[in-house]
C-alpha cells in the first residue's frame, strides 16, 4: 500500500496544484543579516512598487496588493543566516507572510525552503 501522503492525492499535490497557473517568485536571502537588507531584497526579489516603504506595515501592504490575477507563489530560500543574526526579526516577517497568506489565501502562498545553506 502506498503512503497517502506521498504521490497524486498527498500534500506535494497539493501543492503543486496551488502553484499551478501563478507567478512563481524566488525570495533568495543569502547574505542577508539585517532588517534594512531584508526590505531591500524584498523589494527587488518580490518586484514591489516604488512607493514600497521598507517596513513591515509596507511590506504587508504590497505582499496583499501583488500584480496578476492568477496569484503569487513565493518560494524563500537560503533564509537561514538572517534567522540567525537576528531571530526576532525573522520572526516578524513570518508573521508578515502569513497574515498576508490568511488575507489572499486564493491569490498567495509562501513557502519556506528548509535544508542546508547553500
Amino acid at each position: 500500500m502506498s503512503n497517502p501522503r506521498n504521490g497524486r492525492g498527498g500534500p506535494l499535490a497539493a501543492l503543486f496544484d496551488a502553484a499551478a497557473g501563478r507567478n512563481v517568485t524566488v525570495l533568495d536571502l543569502h547574505g542577508v543579516t539585517d532588517k534594512a537588507a531584508f526590505m531591500e531584497r524584498c523589494a527587488g526579489d518580490l518586484e514591489l512598487p516604488a512607493w514600497f516603504g521598507r517596513n513591515w506595515d509596507a511590506l504587508a501592504d504590497c505582499l496583499t496588493d501583488l500584480p496578476g490575477d492568477e496569484g503569487t507563489l513565493v518560494l524563500v530560500r537560503r533564509w537561514q543566516e538572517y534567522a540567525e543574526a537576528r531571530p526576532g526579526e525573522w520572526e516578524t516577517a513570518q508573521e508578515v507572510f502569513g497574515q498576508a497568506v490568511d488575507t489572499m489565501p486564493r491569490r498567495l502562498a509562501v513557502l519556506v525552503a528548509m535544508g542546508e545553506v547553500d
